[in-house]
Protein backbone atom coordinates (compact mmCIF):
# COMPACT_ATOMS: atom_id res chain seq x y z
CA UNK A 1 0.00 0.00 0.00
CA UNK A 2 2.93 2.36 0.68
CA UNK A 3 5.62 0.87 -1.58
CA UNK A 4 5.54 2.84 -4.86
CA UNK A 5 7.04 6.27 -5.40
CA UNK A 6 4.71 9.07 -6.41
CA UNK A 7 5.33 10.06 -10.03
CA UNK A 8 3.37 13.29 -9.42
CA UNK A 9 5.62 14.34 -6.56
CA UNK A 10 6.44 17.67 -8.14
CA UNK A 11 2.76 18.50 -8.51
CA UNK A 12 2.03 17.44 -4.94
CA UNK A 13 4.83 19.56 -3.49
CA UNK A 14 4.67 22.59 -5.79
CA UNK A 15 1.28 22.56 -7.48
CA UNK A 16 -1.84 24.56 -6.78
CA UNK A 17 -4.29 23.60 -4.03
CA UNK A 18 -6.62 22.21 -6.69
CA UNK A 19 -3.81 20.07 -8.15
CA UNK A 20 -2.81 18.81 -4.71
CA UNK A 21 -6.42 17.89 -3.95
CA UNK A 22 -6.62 16.06 -7.28
CA UNK A 23 -3.57 14.04 -6.31
CA UNK A 24 -5.13 13.11 -2.99
CA UNK A 25 -8.23 11.97 -4.82
CA UNK A 26 -5.96 9.72 -6.86
CA UNK A 27 -4.71 8.21 -3.59
CA UNK A 28 -1.32 9.92 -3.78
CA UNK A 29 0.10 10.95 -0.44
CA UNK A 30 2.06 14.19 -0.13
CA UNK A 31 5.21 12.51 1.20
CA UNK A 32 5.75 10.89 -2.16
CA UNK A 33 4.22 7.45 -1.70
CA UNK A 34 0.96 5.99 -2.86
CA UNK A 35 -1.39 5.73 0.11
CA UNK A 36 -5.03 4.81 0.26
CA UNK A 37 -7.34 7.77 0.86
CA UNK A 38 -8.18 8.07 4.56
CA UNK A 39 -11.90 7.35 4.05
CA UNK A 40 -11.14 4.20 2.06
CA UNK A 41 -8.55 3.09 4.59
CA UNK A 42 -11.03 3.33 7.44
CA UNK A 43 -13.81 1.70 5.42
CA UNK A 44 -11.55 -1.25 4.73
CA UNK A 45 -10.71 -1.59 8.43
CA UNK A 46 -14.38 -1.37 9.44
CA UNK A 47 -15.36 -4.03 6.90
CA UNK A 48 -12.72 -6.43 8.20
CA UNK A 49 -13.64 -5.89 11.85
CA UNK A 50 -17.42 -6.05 11.36
CA UNK A 51 -17.87 -8.44 8.44
CA UNK A 52 -20.92 -10.12 10.00
CA UNK A 53 -22.82 -6.84 10.58
CA UNK A 54 -24.27 -5.73 7.21
CA UNK A 55 -26.55 -3.01 8.60
CA UNK A 56 -23.68 -1.38 10.48
CA UNK A 57 -21.43 -1.58 7.41
CA UNK A 58 -24.17 -0.02 5.28
CA UNK A 59 -24.54 2.89 7.71
CA UNK A 60 -20.79 3.52 7.92
CA UNK A 61 -20.38 3.26 4.14
CA UNK A 62 -23.14 5.79 3.49
CA UNK A 63 -21.85 8.29 6.05
CA UNK A 64 -18.14 8.14 5.32
CA UNK A 65 -18.54 8.30 1.56
CA UNK A 66 -20.73 11.38 1.84
CA UNK A 67 -18.13 12.98 4.14
CA UNK A 68 -15.33 12.73 1.56
CA UNK A 69 -15.19 16.49 0.79
CA UNK A 70 -14.82 17.33 4.50
CA UNK A 71 -12.27 14.57 5.14
CA UNK A 72 -10.18 15.55 2.11
CA UNK A 73 -10.06 19.15 3.32
CA UNK A 74 -8.79 18.03 6.75
CA UNK A 75 -7.16 14.69 5.94
CA UNK A 76 -3.80 15.11 7.66
CA UNK A 77 -5.33 16.46 10.88
CA UNK A 78 -8.05 13.80 11.06
CA UNK A 79 -5.65 10.99 10.19
CA UNK A 80 -3.09 12.04 12.81
CA UNK A 81 -5.83 11.96 15.47
CA UNK A 82 -7.39 8.70 14.17
CA UNK A 83 -10.66 10.60 14.15
CA UNK A 84 -12.60 8.30 11.83
CA UNK A 85 -11.35 5.15 13.54
CA UNK A 86 -12.59 6.51 16.87
CA UNK A 87 -15.86 7.68 15.32
CA UNK A 88 -16.61 4.21 13.92
CA UNK A 89 -15.73 2.28 17.09
CA UNK A 90 -18.23 2.45 19.98
CA UNK A 91 -16.92 3.80 23.27
CA UNK A 92 -18.59 0.88 25.00
CA UNK A 93 -20.60 -2.22 24.02
CA UNK A 94 -22.63 -3.98 26.71
CA UNK A 95 -24.19 -7.41 26.16
CA UNK A 96 -26.01 -9.34 28.86
CA UNK A 97 -28.52 -12.13 29.42
CA UNK A 98 -32.09 -11.35 30.41
CA UNK A 99 -33.84 -14.25 32.20
CA UNK A 100 -37.59 -13.93 32.80
CA UNK A 101 -40.54 -16.16 33.71
CA UNK A 102 -43.70 -16.50 31.60
CA UNK A 103 -47.27 -16.99 32.92
CA UNK A 104 -46.86 -20.77 32.88
CA UNK A 105 -43.77 -20.60 35.07
CA UNK A 106 -41.32 -21.36 32.25
CA UNK A 107 -37.97 -19.55 32.29
CA UNK A 108 -36.82 -17.82 29.10
CA UNK A 109 -33.49 -16.15 28.37
CA UNK A 110 -33.09 -13.26 25.94
CA UNK A 111 -30.06 -11.12 25.12
CA UNK A 112 -29.86 -7.46 26.10
CA UNK A 113 -27.65 -4.82 24.47
CA UNK A 114 -26.55 -1.26 25.06
CA UNK A 115 -24.05 0.35 22.69
CA UNK A 116 -22.73 3.66 24.01
CA UNK A 117 -21.30 4.98 20.78
CA UNK A 118 -20.16 8.57 21.20
CA UNK A 119 -20.43 11.06 24.07
CA UNK A 120 -18.43 13.96 22.57
CA UNK A 121 -21.33 16.43 22.69
CA UNK A 122 -23.40 15.03 25.57
CA UNK A 123 -24.67 11.96 27.42
CA UNK A 124 -25.56 8.96 25.28
CA UNK A 125 -29.12 9.18 23.94
CA UNK A 126 -31.02 6.60 21.94
CA UNK A 127 -33.88 4.17 22.14
CA UNK A 128 -34.31 0.57 23.28
CA UNK A 129 -35.60 -1.71 20.51
CA UNK A 130 -37.47 -4.89 21.47
CA UNK A 131 -37.79 -7.12 18.42
CA UNK A 132 -36.71 -10.67 17.43
CA UNK A 133 -34.44 -9.22 14.72
CA UNK A 134 -32.27 -7.34 17.22
CA UNK A 135 -28.60 -8.27 17.28
CA UNK A 136 -25.36 -6.42 17.97
CA UNK A 137 -24.92 -5.29 14.36
CA UNK A 138 -28.38 -3.69 14.23
CA UNK A 139 -27.84 -1.93 17.56
CA UNK A 140 -24.46 -0.65 16.33
CA UNK A 141 -25.97 0.67 13.09
CA UNK A 142 -28.71 2.45 15.02
CA UNK A 143 -26.24 3.87 17.53
CA UNK A 144 -23.92 5.10 14.77
CA UNK A 145 -26.81 6.86 13.01
CA UNK A 146 -27.84 8.35 16.34
CA UNK A 147 -24.53 10.23 16.66
CA UNK A 148 -25.31 12.41 13.65
CA UNK A 149 -29.06 12.61 14.21
CA UNK A 150 -28.56 13.87 17.76
CA UNK A 151 -25.92 16.35 16.64
CA UNK A 152 -28.30 17.76 14.02
CA UNK A 153 -30.89 18.64 16.67
CA UNK A 154 -28.48 21.24 18.06
CA UNK A 155 -29.03 19.81 21.55
CA UNK A 156 -26.26 18.41 23.80
CA UNK A 157 -26.84 14.68 23.36
CA UNK A 158 -24.47 11.94 22.21
CA UNK A 159 -25.24 8.75 20.32
CA UNK A 160 -26.28 5.40 21.77
CA UNK A 161 -28.76 2.59 21.23
CA UNK A 162 -29.92 -0.59 22.94
CA UNK A 163 -32.53 -3.29 23.10
CA UNK A 164 -33.15 -7.01 23.08
CA UNK A 165 -34.33 -9.86 20.86
CA UNK A 166 -37.38 -10.17 23.14
CA UNK A 167 -40.71 -9.88 21.31
CA UNK A 168 -43.46 -8.15 23.34
CA UNK A 169 -46.12 -9.15 20.79
CA UNK A 170 -48.43 -11.82 22.14
CA UNK A 171 -47.11 -11.47 25.69
CA UNK A 172 -49.29 -10.62 28.68
CA UNK A 173 -48.69 -7.44 30.65
CA UNK A 174 -47.21 -9.53 33.44
CA UNK A 175 -44.78 -11.27 31.09
CA UNK A 176 -43.70 -7.93 29.61
CA UNK A 177 -43.22 -6.57 33.14
CA UNK A 178 -41.13 -9.60 34.12
CA UNK A 179 -38.88 -9.09 31.10
CA UNK A 180 -38.56 -5.32 31.55
CA UNK A 181 -37.67 -5.63 35.23
CA UNK A 182 -35.01 -8.25 34.48
CA UNK A 183 -33.65 -6.17 31.60
CA UNK A 184 -33.39 -3.03 33.73
CA UNK A 185 -31.82 -4.91 36.66
CA UNK A 186 -28.68 -5.23 34.52
CA UNK A 187 -28.99 -2.09 32.37
CA UNK A 188 -29.32 0.21 35.39
CA UNK A 189 -25.61 -0.30 36.14
CA UNK A 190 -24.64 1.62 33.01
CA UNK A 191 -27.17 4.47 32.63
CA UNK A 192 -28.11 7.68 34.43
CA UNK A 193 -29.59 11.13 33.82
CA UNK A 194 -26.15 12.63 33.09
CA UNK A 195 -24.53 9.53 31.58
CA UNK A 196 -26.92 7.63 29.29
CA UNK A 197 -30.64 8.29 28.82
CA UNK A 198 -32.46 5.55 26.84
CA UNK A 199 -35.90 5.95 25.29
CA UNK A 200 -38.52 3.94 23.45
CA UNK A 201 -38.22 2.43 19.98
CA UNK A 202 -39.84 -0.43 18.06
CA UNK A 203 -41.56 -2.67 20.62
CA UNK A 204 -40.85 -0.29 23.48
CA UNK A 205 -43.80 1.95 24.20
CA UNK A 206 -45.27 3.65 27.25
CA UNK A 207 -45.99 0.32 28.97
CA UNK A 208 -42.43 -0.95 28.64
CA UNK A 209 -40.86 2.41 29.60
CA UNK A 210 -43.05 2.51 32.71
CA UNK A 211 -41.96 -0.94 33.87
CA UNK A 212 -38.30 -0.11 33.21
CA UNK A 213 -38.47 3.24 35.00
CA UNK A 214 -40.12 1.67 38.03
CA UNK A 215 -37.40 -0.96 38.29
CA UNK A 216 -34.61 1.61 37.86
CA UNK A 217 -36.07 3.74 40.65
CA UNK A 218 -36.52 0.70 42.86
CA UNK A 219 -32.89 -0.46 42.47
CA UNK A 220 -31.05 2.86 42.35
CA UNK A 221 -33.21 4.66 44.91
CA UNK A 222 -33.31 7.91 42.93
CA UNK A 223 -36.04 9.67 40.98
CA UNK A 224 -34.37 11.16 37.92
CA UNK A 225 -34.92 11.62 34.20
CA UNK A 226 -33.06 8.46 33.24
CA UNK A 227 -35.58 7.43 30.57
CA UNK A 228 -37.61 9.49 28.11
CA UNK A 229 -40.97 8.65 26.64
CA UNK A 230 -42.34 8.38 30.17
CA UNK A 231 -46.01 8.76 31.07
CA UNK A 232 -47.24 12.29 31.75
CA UNK A 233 -47.94 11.43 35.40
CA UNK A 234 -44.28 10.72 36.15
CA UNK A 235 -42.14 13.12 34.16
CA UNK A 236 -43.10 12.57 30.54
CA UNK A 237 -43.43 15.37 28.00
CA UNK A 238 -46.49 16.48 26.13
CA UNK A 239 -46.04 16.03 22.34
CA UNK A 240 -43.44 13.27 22.81
CA UNK A 241 -45.81 10.63 21.42
CA UNK A 242 -46.45 12.68 18.31
CA UNK A 243 -42.94 14.07 17.92
CA UNK A 244 -41.28 11.77 15.38
CA UNK A 245 -44.25 11.75 12.99
CA UNK A 246 -44.94 15.46 13.39
CA UNK A 247 -41.26 16.31 12.99
CA UNK A 248 -41.10 14.26 9.80
CA UNK A 249 -43.85 16.38 8.27
CA UNK A 250 -42.35 19.67 9.47
CA UNK A 251 -39.07 18.88 7.72
CA UNK A 252 -40.80 17.51 4.62
CA UNK A 253 -42.92 20.65 4.32
CA UNK A 254 -39.82 22.88 4.60
CA UNK A 255 -37.90 20.80 2.02
CA UNK A 256 -40.81 21.04 -0.42
CA UNK A 257 -41.24 24.77 0.17
CA UNK A 258 -37.56 25.45 -0.49
CA UNK A 259 -37.79 23.52 -3.75
CA UNK A 260 -40.88 25.27 -5.11
CA UNK A 261 -43.57 22.81 -3.97
CA UNK A 262 -46.42 22.86 -1.47
CA UNK A 263 -47.38 20.02 0.87
CA UNK A 264 -51.06 20.96 0.80
CA UNK A 265 -53.05 18.86 -1.66
CA UNK A 266 -50.38 16.20 -2.07
CA UNK A 267 -51.07 12.45 -1.94
CA UNK A 268 -48.76 10.58 0.44
CA UNK A 269 -47.81 6.90 0.64
CA UNK A 270 -46.82 5.91 4.19
CA UNK A 271 -45.34 2.61 5.32
CA UNK A 272 -45.65 1.31 8.86
CA UNK A 273 -48.55 1.53 11.28
CA UNK A 274 -46.71 2.28 14.50
CA UNK A 275 -46.13 5.49 16.37
CA UNK A 276 -44.22 7.28 13.59
CA UNK A 277 -46.61 6.33 10.79
CA UNK A 278 -49.75 7.14 12.79
CA UNK A 279 -48.67 10.63 13.75
CA UNK A 280 -47.11 11.33 10.35
CA UNK A 281 -50.56 10.63 8.89
CA UNK A 282 -52.20 12.84 11.52
CA UNK A 283 -49.91 15.82 10.87
CA UNK A 284 -50.12 15.35 7.08
CA UNK A 285 -53.89 15.66 7.27
CA UNK A 286 -53.60 18.75 9.49
CA UNK A 287 -51.33 20.33 6.87
CA UNK A 288 -53.76 19.61 4.04
CA UNK A 289 -52.22 16.49 2.49
CA UNK A 290 -53.83 13.05 2.04
CA UNK A 291 -52.07 9.90 3.28
CA UNK A 292 -53.52 6.85 1.53
CA UNK A 293 -51.49 3.86 2.73
CA UNK A 294 -50.18 2.21 5.91
CA UNK A 295 -48.57 -1.19 6.43
CA UNK A 296 -47.56 -3.72 9.07
CA UNK A 297 -45.52 -6.92 9.14
CA UNK A 298 -48.18 -8.98 7.35
CA UNK A 299 -49.63 -6.62 4.74
CA UNK A 300 -50.73 -3.14 3.76
CA UNK A 301 -53.83 -1.05 3.24
CA UNK A 302 -54.69 1.35 0.44
CA UNK A 303 -57.49 3.74 1.39
CA UNK A 304 -58.28 6.07 -1.54
CA UNK A 305 -60.45 8.25 0.72
CA UNK A 306 -57.46 8.96 2.96
CA UNK A 307 -56.35 7.16 6.10
CA UNK A 308 -58.79 7.45 9.00
CA UNK A 309 -56.32 8.22 11.80
CA UNK A 310 -58.79 7.69 14.63
CA UNK A 311 -59.65 4.22 13.32
CA UNK A 312 -55.95 3.44 12.81
CA UNK A 313 -55.21 4.43 16.42
CA UNK A 314 -58.07 2.23 17.65
CA UNK A 315 -56.81 -0.78 15.67
CA UNK A 316 -53.12 -0.40 16.45
CA UNK A 317 -52.85 1.40 19.80
CA UNK A 318 -55.92 0.05 21.60
CA UNK A 319 -56.71 -3.36 20.09
CA UNK A 320 -53.10 -4.08 18.99
CA UNK A 321 -54.67 -5.78 15.96
CA UNK A 322 -53.74 -6.32 12.30
CA UNK A 323 -54.64 -3.96 9.47
CA UNK A 324 -57.24 -6.41 8.21
CA UNK A 325 -59.49 -4.93 10.92
CA UNK A 326 -58.92 -1.43 9.55
CA UNK A 327 -59.84 -2.59 6.05
CA UNK A 328 -63.00 -4.33 7.29
CA UNK A 329 -64.21 -1.09 8.87
CA UNK A 330 -63.69 1.09 5.74
CA UNK A 331 -65.87 0.52 2.69
CA UNK A 332 -63.30 1.55 0.07
CA UNK A 333 -60.12 0.38 1.80
CA UNK A 334 -58.21 -2.45 0.15
CA UNK A 335 -56.04 -4.86 2.14
CA UNK A 336 -53.09 -6.60 0.45
CA UNK A 337 -50.80 -9.21 1.95
CA UNK A 338 -47.02 -8.80 1.79
CA UNK A 339 -45.22 -5.76 0.38
CA UNK A 340 -46.56 -3.23 -2.10
CA UNK A 341 -47.00 0.20 -0.52
CA UNK A 342 -44.62 1.86 -2.99
CA UNK A 343 -46.63 0.68 -6.03
CA UNK A 344 -49.34 3.23 -5.20
CA UNK A 345 -49.21 6.43 -7.22
CA UNK A 346 -48.27 9.26 -4.87
CA UNK A 347 -46.57 12.66 -4.72
CA UNK A 348 -44.62 11.95 -1.53
CA UNK A 349 -43.36 8.72 0.05
CA UNK A 350 -42.72 8.42 3.79
CA UNK A 351 -41.06 5.11 4.77
CA UNK A 352 -41.81 4.81 8.50
CA UNK A 353 -41.46 1.09 9.25
CA UNK A 354 -37.95 -0.37 9.50
CA UNK A 355 -34.51 -0.50 7.89
CA UNK A 356 -34.09 -1.42 4.21
CA UNK A 357 -37.79 -1.57 3.40
CA UNK A 358 -37.61 0.65 0.30
CA UNK A 359 -35.63 -1.24 -2.36
CA UNK A 360 -34.27 -0.29 -5.77
CA UNK A 361 -37.34 -1.64 -7.60
CA UNK A 362 -39.55 0.39 -5.25
CA UNK A 363 -37.53 3.53 -6.00
CA UNK A 364 -37.99 2.92 -9.73
CA UNK A 365 -41.77 2.57 -9.26
CA UNK A 366 -41.96 5.77 -7.21
CA UNK A 367 -39.97 7.76 -9.76
CA UNK A 368 -41.99 6.35 -12.68
CA UNK A 369 -45.24 7.23 -10.89
CA UNK A 370 -44.25 10.87 -10.47
CA UNK A 371 -43.20 10.91 -6.82
CA UNK A 372 -41.41 14.21 -6.12
CA UNK A 373 -40.08 13.56 -2.60
CA UNK A 374 -39.09 10.77 -0.22
CA UNK A 375 -38.53 11.56 3.46
CA UNK A 376 -37.46 8.82 5.84
CA UNK A 377 -39.46 8.42 9.03
CA UNK A 378 -37.62 5.25 10.10
CA UNK A 379 -33.91 4.60 10.57
CA UNK A 380 -32.23 3.85 7.23
CA UNK A 381 -35.41 2.47 5.58
CA UNK A 382 -34.04 3.05 2.07
CA UNK A 383 -31.23 0.94 0.65
CA UNK A 384 -28.12 2.67 -0.71
CA UNK A 385 -29.01 1.63 -4.26
CA UNK A 386 -32.54 2.99 -3.93
CA UNK A 387 -31.31 6.24 -2.39
CA UNK A 388 -28.84 6.82 -5.22
CA UNK A 389 -31.48 6.04 -7.84
CA UNK A 390 -33.94 8.52 -6.33
CA UNK A 391 -31.31 11.24 -6.15
CA UNK A 392 -30.13 10.55 -9.71
CA UNK A 393 -33.74 10.87 -10.89
CA UNK A 394 -34.24 14.22 -9.16
CA UNK A 395 -36.54 12.97 -6.41
CA UNK A 396 -36.04 15.12 -3.29
CA UNK A 397 -34.64 12.86 -0.57
CA UNK A 398 -34.48 13.57 3.18
CA UNK A 399 -32.42 11.01 5.13
CA UNK A 400 -33.70 9.60 8.41
CA UNK A 401 -30.97 11.14 10.53
CA UNK A 402 -32.51 14.50 9.59
CA UNK A 403 -36.21 13.83 8.99
CA UNK A 404 -36.54 11.24 11.79
CA UNK A 405 -34.87 13.45 14.41
CA UNK A 406 -38.07 14.88 15.92
CA UNK A 407 -38.42 12.04 18.42
CA UNK A 408 -34.98 12.33 19.95
CA UNK A 409 -35.18 16.13 19.86
CA UNK A 410 -38.34 16.05 21.95
CA UNK A 411 -36.76 13.44 24.21
CA UNK A 412 -33.99 15.95 24.87
CA UNK A 413 -36.66 18.54 25.64
CA UNK A 414 -38.15 16.02 28.09
CA UNK A 415 -34.71 15.79 29.73
CA UNK A 416 -34.69 19.59 30.10
CA UNK A 417 -38.13 19.57 31.71
CA UNK A 418 -37.06 16.81 34.12
CA UNK A 419 -33.97 18.80 35.12
CA UNK A 420 -36.10 21.90 35.74
CA UNK A 421 -38.84 19.88 37.53
CA UNK A 422 -41.31 21.52 35.14
CA UNK A 423 -43.83 20.42 32.52
CA UNK A 424 -44.16 22.53 29.38
CA UNK A 425 -47.39 22.98 27.43
CA UNK A 426 -48.05 20.95 24.28
CA UNK A 427 -47.89 24.15 22.24
CA UNK A 428 -44.48 25.10 23.62
CA UNK A 429 -42.97 21.68 22.94
CA UNK A 430 -44.54 21.48 19.47
CA UNK A 431 -43.27 24.96 18.59
CA UNK A 432 -39.74 24.04 19.70
CA UNK A 433 -39.99 20.83 17.68
CA UNK A 434 -41.05 22.67 14.53
CA UNK A 435 -38.19 25.17 14.89
CA UNK A 436 -35.67 22.35 15.40
CA UNK A 437 -36.85 20.45 12.30
CA UNK A 438 -36.82 23.55 10.10
CA UNK A 439 -33.31 24.37 11.33
CA UNK A 440 -32.16 20.79 10.65
CA UNK A 441 -33.24 21.09 7.04
CA UNK A 442 -31.51 24.43 6.54
CA UNK A 443 -28.32 23.28 8.25
CA UNK A 444 -28.19 20.23 5.98
CA UNK A 445 -28.95 22.37 2.94
CA UNK A 446 -26.23 24.90 3.80
CA UNK A 447 -23.64 22.18 4.51
CA UNK A 448 -24.35 20.59 1.13
CA UNK A 449 -24.00 23.94 -0.64
CA UNK A 450 -20.74 24.70 1.22
CA UNK A 451 -19.11 21.67 -0.38
CA UNK A 452 -20.65 22.04 -3.84
CA UNK A 453 -23.32 19.38 -3.28
CA UNK A 454 -26.47 21.47 -3.62
CA UNK A 455 -29.63 19.41 -3.23
CA UNK A 456 -27.83 16.40 -1.73
CA UNK A 457 -29.47 16.37 1.69
CA UNK A 458 -27.93 13.00 2.58
CA UNK A 459 -24.44 14.46 2.34
CA UNK A 460 -25.58 17.73 3.87
CA UNK A 461 -27.09 16.06 6.93
CA UNK A 462 -24.04 13.87 7.44
CA UNK A 463 -21.64 16.79 7.08
CA UNK A 464 -23.62 19.10 9.36
CA UNK A 465 -23.88 16.41 12.03
CA UNK A 466 -20.26 15.31 11.66
CA UNK A 467 -18.58 18.72 11.87
CA UNK A 468 -19.97 19.45 15.33
CA UNK A 469 -19.01 16.02 16.68
CA UNK A 470 -15.55 16.14 15.06
CA UNK A 471 -14.78 19.55 16.58
CA UNK A 472 -15.77 18.29 20.03
CA UNK A 473 -13.71 15.10 19.67
CA UNK A 474 -10.62 17.02 18.60
CA UNK A 475 -11.04 19.51 21.45
CA UNK A 476 -11.25 16.74 24.06
CA UNK A 477 -8.08 14.94 23.06
CA UNK A 478 -7.57 11.24 22.45
CA UNK A 479 -10.32 9.53 24.43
Amino acid sequence: MHAKRCYNRGVVENGTALERRFCRRQEIFCKGVIQMAYVDEVLEQVRKKNAAEPEFLQAVDEVLNSLRPVIEANEEKYRSQALLERLCEPERQIKFRVPWIDDQGKVHVNIGYRVQFNSAIGPYKGGLRLHPSVNLGIIKFLGFEQIFKNSLTGLPIGGGKGGSDFDPKGKSDREVMNFCQSFMTELCKYIGADADVPAGDIGTGAREIGYMFGQYKRIRGVYEGVLTGKGLSYGGSLARTEATGYGLLYLTEEMLKCNGHELEGKTIAVSGAGNVAIYACEKAIQLGAKPVTVSDSTGWVYDPDGIDVNLLKEVKEVRRARLTEYARARANAQYHEGRGVWSVRCDIALPCATQNELLLDDAKMLAANGCIAVAEGANMPTTLEATRYLQANHVLFAPGKASNAGGVATSALEMSQNSERLSWSFERVDSRLQNIMVNIFHNADEAARKYGLEGDYVAGANIAGFEKVADAMLAQGIC
